[in-house]
């Protein structure tokens, strides 16, 4: 009993000193930071179906607009988002596609409200526009963090010793958003809360008739 003790407290030190408790809380990491991106994400999509609607109330000849919107968004919901795409480079590559042709259809029908003054002075609008300029920025935090966490746990797969440790449990290399379009995608929809145009100056007063 006492050997199996001892024998057992060789190994978890060994594990220790070999990384493999560093490896098991960098995947931790990893696997949380995805959850906080697909969390983000699906905020974003949770608000579409309010936003088209309220568009539409102001401008619904806009419809190639809205039929964008909503193929992106169905489009996105085909994606699979399981912990499983985080070891799959095209899946996770599939699933920022769709992401991104998202963030362009959002930014189409953005863009429709400054052809209609009453539909940017909404309050239910302009709400909803600030809700989705909200969740844009987390989502651009989110996605820096699962970024860095793989970094992070990519760079331990790869190092001596701790890969042979990875090699040894399985530990593959994590897949991470590619750097192509990332300036982009990144970047939110423009969401402009200025101050309403300016009412056009009142014209200048005639000047008077010359003197007969």
């Amino acid at each position: 009993m006492r050997a199996l003790k001892i024998a057992l407290t060789g190994a978890v030190l060994l594990l220790s000193g070999c990384g493999y408790n560093t490896l098991q809380t960098q995947d931790e990491a990893v696997t949380a930071a995805w959850s906080e991106v697909v969390n983000q994400y699906q905020r974003r999509a949770d608000l579409i179906p309010n936003l088209v609607a309220t568009v539409k109330g102001y401008a619904a000849q806009e419809e190639k607009v809205f039929l964008g919107v909503t193929e992106a968004r169905a489009k996105v919901g085909t994606v699979q988002v399981t912990s499983e795409v985080l070891n799959d480079p095209a899946a996770l590559k599939k699933f920022q596609d769709a992401q991104a042709g998202l963030t362009q259809a959002l930014k189409s029908l953005i863009a429709v409200s400054e052809n209609y003054p009453q539909l940017k002075s909404d309050q239910n609008f302009r709400d909803l526009q600030a809700q989705l300029e909200g969740t844009e920025n987390r989502i651009t935090v989110a996605r820096n963090r699962y970024i860095e966490a793989v970094q992070t746990y990519n760079g331990t797969v790869r190092k001596f010793p701790t890969n042979l440790t990875a090699k040894i449990f399985g530990s593959k290399l994590k897949a991470n958003f590619t750097v192509e379009n990332e300036a982009a995608i990144a970047r939110p929809p423009t969401v402009d809360f200025g101050a309403a145009p300016a009412a056009a100056p009142a014209p200048a007063p005639a000047a008077p008739a010359p003197a007969r």
